[in-house]
């Protein structure tokens, strides 16, 4: 009996590291006029080709239930555990979702072992926890062991961006009317972080290459307080000319060779527009 992890489609890992570990994976939906797309089935540039030119913002929706119960039945009847690791409950209903279809395969199977971990975040950032996780149940750890290598990175990673506007925020609901036309009136740029599950505003700044320089001015702040760095990655959305100045200017010099830049997918770039992030992890808590 071993561990397997049950993944969404919001961590952008790559497909390699998903394969490596013998992840399984539920796709989170793309509500786009009549289209009904799975996120993983869309091809992000002609999307956010698309997102530019339209007055609607794309809605999403969470993996269908019949998905994740499908994914999870078939773990369990292989004789393994299951490990879910998901979009933070403040942004989606992913989590709720797969801890409804963990209780109905239990009313069914009661030795049935099945846990769920709220990621708290997104992208790489859910990403890393799901790595910590997926590292431990490769060599043969127990359930309680990957659960505290995932909550362990979590309490050690950041994940701090830049977007080009606060139109997108606002539309989605993930920051005020107010805030948004403020920042749009001054010409500001927010720095945006991601605490308790929510986004949050660290700070603002007047142009984005000064955007780009808080970023890593926040990075290195937190790595001179949490003991150095553990893991880095560069985002970016539908903007990979800020993204690879921001990689070759402040990250490269940093890590000592060239970082890939990874694209955020549809489901979060829809909530927030062209920008870039940096994803982190530390050698001890930030948190």
């Amino acid at each position: 009996m071993a561990v397997k992890l049950l993944i969404d489609s919001t961590n952008y890992l790559s497909p390699e590291d998903i394969e490596r570990f013998g992840m399984r994976q539920v796709s989170l939906y793309i509500n786009d006029g009549d289209k009904h797309d799975r996120e993983l089935d869309l091809d992000y540039s002609d999307f956010y080709t698309r997102l530019a030119d339209t007055t609607e913002i794309p809605t999403s929706a969470q993996p269908s239930h019949g998905a994740i119960i499908k994914e999870m039945s078939e773990i369990i009847s292989e004789g393994d555990e299951v490990l879910g690791l998901t979009i933070s409950s403040e942004m989606s209903g992913t989590y709720d979702s797969f801890c409804m279809a963990a209780e109905q395969i239990k009313e069914k199977n009661p030795d049935a072992v099945i846990e769920i971990v709220d990621t708290w975040s997104n992208c790489l950032q859910e990403g890393f926890a799901v790595l910590s996780a997926a590292e431990v149940a490769a060599a043969g750890g127990t359930m309680q062991e990957c659960i505290d290598a995932a909550e362990a990175t979590i309490a050690r990673t950041r994940f701090v961006f830049a977007p080009h506007t606060l139109e997108y925020l606002e539309r989605g609901g993930r920051i005020g009317t107010a805030a948004a036309l403020l920042g749009s009136v001054l010409k500001l740029v927010p720095i945006l972080s991601v605490e308790d599950g929510s986004v949050v505003t660290l700070s603002k700044v007047r142009t984005y290459p000064k955007a780009l320089a808080s970023l890593s001015e926040h990075l290195h702040k937190d790595i001179d307080a949490a003991g150095g760095l553990k893991r880095i990655a560069v985002h970016t959305i539908a903007d990979s000319e800020h993204a690879q100045a921001f990689a070759d200017t402040y990250i490269e010099p940093l890590v000592g060779h060239p970082l890939d830049i990874v694209p955020i997918g549809p489901v979060i770039g829809a909530h927030v527009g062209p920008a870039v992030g940096v994803v982190y992890e530390t050698n001890d808590p930030l948190r």
